[in-house]
């Protein structure tokens, strides 16, 4: 018997199925044969509560004790390690980008304290609460989880026919075919395909590219250096090792798909880093991309269209998902099965809904 069925193996999946699997019987169904192949296992891995919108920020903070109580739920390693975020405005627009973040300024001499490469500061802020997140730890946390709650997880197992069953949903997928009372959409950057296949409104899901790489230059680099973001969202980098994880920040539209990365855009991140420190790099040593969905306020997108009951969905979450994953899992949960949002949780459903336009 299925009472939930979870579309789609990435963190927002597995984090959402684990939280109904509490209440519900739920099965999750994952299209590749592996777990986490796409954008969760490409992730820049940090929680950062000064980054993202004010819907955002919220479920972030919200997940800052969330992650720590899930070490001993989900019998994890440390979860959170924290790494202070920095902040920069290079130039007088970076600088102007810095008074919209709720981040404490600091003046271009600590910010080079910080981080002594930094040859351009016109202004900078710095989060001292962010941390790196162990993103496979906790996807893998939650996986065991979900079993141990009695929840099923079939993977290479694309979902090829959905179609209203009465009350329910008959779901083809792999070799299987199943009755369902409410099926979850987190299939990342396929959610809209997978409403359509359907007869489901679409919520105008827009995937877009963002590369990283892994450089290294002339300067040596120091692990203790803090991760750097342009403040008008140009790049960011920080410490990998003796090495730089490095992007230019990029949203380039694309079809769903296994993204893939462009030297050029690689090349870009060098050439801005270059631009506004003394690092020289030079040397790529690997680089990969990943799909960053977002609906027009580049918000989440929590819950079910009023007229299409029992098809919720759990998507939109661009590249703050896993920051804010604890808090975000727990609150669809309560929106997927009609319970009260967790107290600690400062969103209110309507905020995350579909139709929140016309609320």
């Amino acid at each position: 018997m299925v009472d939930v069925l979870v579309v789609g193996g990435g963190m927002a999946g597995v984090s959402i199925a684990y939280e109904l699997a509490a209440h519900a019987n739920v099965l999750l169904v994952e299209a590749e044969p592996a777990l986490a192949t796409h954008t969760t296992g490409r992730s820049a891995a940090i929680y950062a509560p000064t980054y993202g919108g004010p819907t955002v920020r919220r479920p972030t903070a919200a997940s800052g004790p969330r992650f720590r109580a899930l070490e001993t739920e989900l019998d994890t390693p440390p979860l959170l390690t924290p790494h202070t975020v920095l902040w920069l405005g290079a130039d007088d627009e970076g600088a102007a980008h810095l008074d919209r973040l709720p981040a404490e300024r600091i003046s271009p001499a600590e910010a080079r304290l910080l981080c002594p490469i930094l040859s351009q500061v016109v202004a900078a802020a710095y989060d001292d609460e962010a941390s790196t997140i162990d993103v496979m730890a906790l996807h893998d946390g939650y996986r065991r989880g979900l079993r141990e709650r009695g929840g099923e997880v079939r993977m290479a197992s694309p979902v090829t026919g959905i179609a209203r069953d009465g009350a329910g949903w008959r779901v083809a997928a792999g070799s299987e075919t199943t009755a369902v009372d409410v099926v979850v959409n987190a299939a990342g950057a396929w959610v809209d395909e997978l409403a359509a296949k359907a007869g489901v409104p679409t919520i105008g899901l827009r995937p877009l590219r963002r590369t990283a790489a892994i450089a290294s230059g002339a300067q040596p680099i120091d692990p203790a250096w803090p991760l750097v973001c342009d403040a008008a969202d140009r790049y960011y980098f920080r410490p990998e090792g003796r090495r730089l994880l490095i992007s230019p920040s990029d949203e380039t539209p694309s079809e769903p798909c296994d993204a893939k990365p462009d030297e050029l855009d690689v090349a870009l991140a060098i050439e801005r880093i270059n631009a506004d420190t003394t690092l020289e790099l030079r040397r790529v040593h690997t680089a990969w991309a990943g799909l960053r969905s977002f609906v027009a306020d580049r918000s989440p997108v929590v819950g079910a269209w009023p007229d299409q009951p029992g098809f919720a969905f759990f998507a939109g979450q661009g590249g703050y998902g896993i920051q804010m994953a604890p808090a975000l899992a727990a609150l669809g949960a309560a929106v997927v099965l009609g319970h009260p949002v967790p107290d600690d949780i400062d969103v209110p459903a309507r905020d995350v809904s579909p139709g929140r336009s016309a609320n």
